[in-house]
């Protein structure tokens, strides 16, 4: 069967205007070892395919959905999603990997995309949409689709003297140039903490600011981490580091 190309446009209108697609037997091992782990022999599979977002549309289409649910990006776009492969893909079989609590590897997988560069703030960063995107949904598929090329794009933090981030952070959690993730989390437990809804150093990052994210969807994405952290003992802070980098 000869490849097509991957049906971006109804996942484009809804938000989700980040696609990858990757052939299974081009992955690299560790990552297939991690997909056995998770969702078991693979054979009926041929590809793997990450969709995420950037800007603010997908905020904008999850709340014209009315959706009430406590996770509402989620559920948006897992229906989204489903909806899209019932209708131009009926007879396609595909299982999600992601939304879920796996730990899938998010950022190895961007990086392979060409969507992820590691910034101060430790949320991914990329040359357009700055740090304003996220990974939305993993899958597998028995599909043939062209697979995607990676995006070839300049790591902007390697050009960027003023370093913003850095200064503008009020816990001076990033003075050594990577975030000091305990310093980070006991700024945000305090009572008056001016980062419990939003984070300043991300503000401050000139990259990509025309996609910066409304107050009311920061509100929402760092109340589910700061939720988090508040009941969170001191041995699970790499879980929160994971929880922090796949959902903002």
């Amino acid at each position: 069967m000869s490849p097509t190309a991957f049906p971006a446009a109804t996942l484009n209108a809804a938000g989700l205007n980040r696609q990858a697609v990757f052939d299974l037997s081009a992955l690299p091992a560790d990552i297939l070892q991690t997909l056995e782990k998770i969702a078991g022999a693979l054979d009926s599979y041929r590809q793997l395919i990450l969709i995420g977002h950037g800007g603010r549309l997908l905020w904008d289409c999850v709340k014209a959905s009315g959706s009430a649910s406590a996770n509402p990006i989620d559920e948006f776009t897992v229906s989204t999603i489903a909806q899209c492969f019932a209708a131009e893909l009926p007879d396609t079989r595909y299982a999600f990997l992601y939304p879920s609590d796996h730990p899938i590897g998010l950022q190895q997988l961007g990086s392979l995309a060409g969507w992820h560069h590691a910034s101060p703030f430790m949320v991914g960063i990329d040359e357009r949409w700055g740090s304003w995107s996220a990974y939305r949904a993993v899958l597998l598929t028995d599909t043939h689709f062209a697979p995607s090329a990676k995006v070839d794009r300049n790591h902007p933090c390697r050009s960027c003297l003023d370093t913003p981030c850095i200064e503008r952070c009020p816990a001076r959690a990033l003075d050594e140039g990577r975030l000091d993730l305990d310093r980070c989390l006991d700024f945000r437990r305090q009572a008056a903490s001016p980062c419990q809804f939003t984070c300043l150093a991300r503000l401050a990052c000139p990259v990509g600011r025309e996609h910066r994210y409304s107050d009311e969807q920061m509100r929402h994405v760092y109340g589910i981490s700061l939720r988090w952290i508040q009941g969170l003992p001191d041995a699970d802070r790499s879980i929160q580091r994971q929880q922090n980098s796949r959902r903002l």
